[in-house]
């Protein structure tokens, strides 16, 4: 099948596209830029890439049939952020295609009610890309039950791999919380440290959007969680990466208003994002329609993601 990728030559796109390609599909990627995949892999070779600037098509109301016009079986859609995007291709592509997948994010369960969360838990969104992606996610879904429209929502949780840093044990980006836990220093967590995040690898991203694809009779109409089979408490992953270097953690906790106060106020925003959501997912469904089975745990993924980064020098030892 003719696969076009809009947004893949990032953290899924990666591992996604030349998985494409190697089960044979002709694969066309769109991006706005030329940036490489995080992994080099010969199918790459075999990938038509379009340079095409989809916000300034949008505002001229062409970008949908800017797609429709490239004739694809299958368009994955990775870089959706608003219901306006959504309903430009879905407008354009409307019986003309064979299967339409958004890649959408585990913040459309807001806070959760009981964990873990399962698809057909009701929403409660809270932020702009949490509302936003929600409303792209029912519609979506509300196009696909009423008019056929071929539609799979993915949701990922917080994506890992070599070459970027992942969110870390204290819910944000800053890399030296692994290096503190590394050198065997004190971290300091925000409460008691039992919120939760819910990592996933880049790779088992791929995998679920090629399952679903290949299962296609199973996944029109429905949203998956796409995550590792189990979300970690902040605690309990700051003492898994303190042993990953032969330490113990030495942790130690505030409030979270005065923990906001040892931190910059953007590592602050990241932090309150990520423990207000506390995601504790659910993959069962995806591995009883789509025979999802994650490759990594959270873990695995995350000591992976570490290692390159020591090795490349940004975690000081």
């Amino acid at each position: 099948m003719r696969i076009v990728v809009i947004g893949g030559s990032g953290h899924v796109g990666t591992y996604l596209i030349p998985r494409l390609v190697e089960a044979g599909h002709e694969v066309i990627e769109l991006s706005r830029g030329s940036m490489k995949p995080y992994l080099p892999n010969p199918a790459w070779k075999y990938v038509r890439k379009i340079r095409v600037d989809r916000e300034k098509e949008e505002v001229t109301g062409n970008f949908g049939q800017f797609v429709n016009k490239l004739n694809p079986d299958v368009v994955i859609d990775m870089i959706c952020f608003n219901i306006k995007s959504a309903n430009q291709l879905v407008e354009a592509l409307k019986s003309n295609i064979r299967h339409f997948l958004s890649c959408g994010t585990i913040w459309v369960y807001g806070h959760s009610v009981e964990v873990p969360a399962t698809e057909d838990q009701a929403k409660c969104p809270f932020g702009e890309y949490g509302i936003q992606k929600a409303e792209i996610e029912e519609y979506l879904l509300e196009e696909a039950r009423v008019n056929n429209f071929p539609a799979t929502i993915l949701r990922p949780g917080h994506i890992v791999g070599p070459g970027w840093i992942p969110i870390n044990p204290a819910g944000n980006l800053n890399p030296d919380v692994f290096g503190k836990l590394a050198r065997e220093e004190e971290i300091t967590l925000p409460n008691i440290g039992m919120e939760t995040l819910h990592h996933v690898h880049a790779e088992d991203i791929a995998q679920i959007f090629v399952l679903a694809i290949d299962n296609w009779k199973n996944s029109i109409g429905e949203n998956f969680n796409a995550v590792s089979p189990k979300a970690l408490t902040l605690r309990g992953y700051a003492e898994k990466v303190a042993s990953w270097f032969g330490k113990t953690a030495k942790i130690s906790y505030l409030p979270w208003e005065d923990w906001c106060k040892s931190a910059s106020e953007e590592e602050a925003n990241i932090t309150w994002d990520h423990i207000a959501h506390s995601p504790n997912c659910s993959i069962e469904k995806a591995k009883r329609l789509l025979g999802y089975q994650p490759h990594y745990s959270s873990l695995q993924a995350l000591h992976e993601s570490v290692n390159w980064l020591v090795e490349h020098g940004v975690i000081k030892l």
